[in-house]
């Protein structure tokens, strides 16, 4: 089976990941709609690119998500093989 790349819009955020080192924290992201499916990871790559560059204009005076003033509304690109998750990442990271 040929492999589809999907570009998917996400919305980001951080979690608290545990109280190890003083505490830490991981970015994550909750799929909002995949925006398109392309034949070519190349061509994926470049609408992705694309739409983050937008969004980077369209967000600059939203508050960083590392920031306690973030409640939401910064998006990213990402592109999948095949398929874009729910969420990212699929399983909580572990301190090591």
């Amino acid at each position: 089976m040929k492999d589809n790349y999907v570009v998917a819009f996400y919305e980001v955020d951080q979690q608290y990941g545990g109280p190890e080192e003083g505490g830490w924290w991981y970015d994550s992201g909750f799929l909002k709609r995949v925006f398109r499916v392309c034949k070519s990871e190349e061509e994926a790559y470049k609408y992705a690119s694309r739409a983050n560059d937008l969004l980077n204009v369209i967000q600059k005076d939203l508050p960083s998500v590392t920031s306690v003033l973030y409640h939401g509304g910064r998006y990213r690109a990402w592109v999948y093989d095949n398929n874009a998750p729910l969420v990212y990442p699929a399983n909580k990271p572990y301190y090591e």
